[in-house]
């Protein structure tokens, strides 16, 4: 059992950044995969980036690549997502999930889910 609680959500303007941060608790094992995933309004929920316990090659999906920065700091049992270059096309429902698969990428069989934070981006 994992507990993941999201934090950092917001409004910005079009070309803004904000950065996220999930805290993970109440585990007998720390998950070995990570993962930041997004719904639209209207829309189905989607994998942005998932990261490893050793934080070795994140995955990233390409409509995020080269905007978005997964990191991981196992000591404070928290991931961030750095987010850059926002466009409304980025307005979700941000949320963190756990998976002890030992692979990591979005189709990693991800079991717990926090309640997610919601960021909106303004043109």
């Amino acid at each position: 059992q994992v507990h993941l609680v999201e934090s950092g959500g917001g409004s910005v303007q079009t070309g803004g950044s904000l950065t996220l941060s999930c805290t993970f608790s109440e585990y007998t094992y720390s998950p070995y995969c990570l993962g930041w995933f997004r719904q639209a309004s209207g829309k189905e929920r989607g994998g942005a980036t998932s990261i490893s316990t050793l934080g070795i090659k994140p995955y990233y999906a390409d409509s995020v690549k080269g905007r978005f920065t997964i990191s991981r700091d196992n000591a404070k049992n928290t991931v961030r997502l750095q987010m850059n270059s926002l466009s409304p096309e980025d307005s979700a429902m941000y949320y963190c999930a756990a998976s002890y698969s030992h692979y990591c990428d979005l189709r990693s069989p991800f079991s717990y889910w926090g309640q997610g934070t919601q960021v909106t981006v303004s043109s």
